[in-house]
């Protein structure tokens, strides 16, 4: 109903005494996006984050997490295979050899990380791979709204108005159909939103 009211563009409708020319133009709709995110959590890998700043290598500091996560007071993540650790953000992932090794730290964020008698609380997360698919941006028209523009200021009130529109556009003979909802949005312009 809306498609072929918005195609014929120009409509009469008749307001008690007064007679009006409206255009019917279609509704668009903002711009959406779909896709399709798997996520795969790693049994083997954790991530590791807010490592503090210490006067030490690179490998030390590697040496130090993998000693750390490989003696967990939790019972032992196990025998670790490889640290990968970035000292600019002061990050790691640490990869274990044995499978379902990370599902230990799932339950605490926090974790203790000893150095030279220090304990430092580093943040424990899972590591998870993530692959979109099917990521698709799109926009339209509604297929059910119309926007009439053009309504001239006539004496009656929005409520008659709106009354008068809805009369106008249920009727088949005027190209129209059942109406679910009608809005008078501003002294020139309503939404009509049909039920078809």
């Amino acid at each position: 109903v809306a498609q072929r009211l918005t195609e014929k563009g120009k409509h009469t409708v008749n307001l008690d005494n007064n007679v009006v020319d409206v255009r019917a133009v279609p509704v668009p709709l903002e711009m959406g996006l779909k896709f399709k995110l798997h996520v795969i959590i790693s049994g083997r890998k954790i991530n590791v984050s807010d490592i503090p700043e210490l006067p030490i290598p690179d490998d030390w500091m590697r040496d130090k997490l993998e000693l750390n996560f490989y003696k967990t007071q939790q019972g032992g993540g196990g025998e670790v295979q490889h640290v990968s650790y970035d000292s600019g953000s002061r990050t790691a992932v640490i990869t274990f050899l044995r499978p379902g090794a990370s599902n230990i730290f799932g339950g605490s964020p926090q974790y203790p990380f000893f150095v030279d008698e220090r304990c430092y609380k580093l943040s424990v997360s899972s590591h998870a791979y993530l692959q979109l698919e099917k990521f698709q941006p799109y926009w339209g028209v509604s297929k059910k709204t119309i926007l009439l523009k053009g309504i001239q200021e006539v004496e009656e009130d929005e409520e008659s108005i709106q009354d008068m529109i809805e009369i106008h556009f249920q009727k088949p003979s005027n190209g129209g159909g059942e109406i679910e909802k009608i809005k008078y949005v501003s002294k020139e312009a309503a939404y009509v939103c049909f039920e078809e």
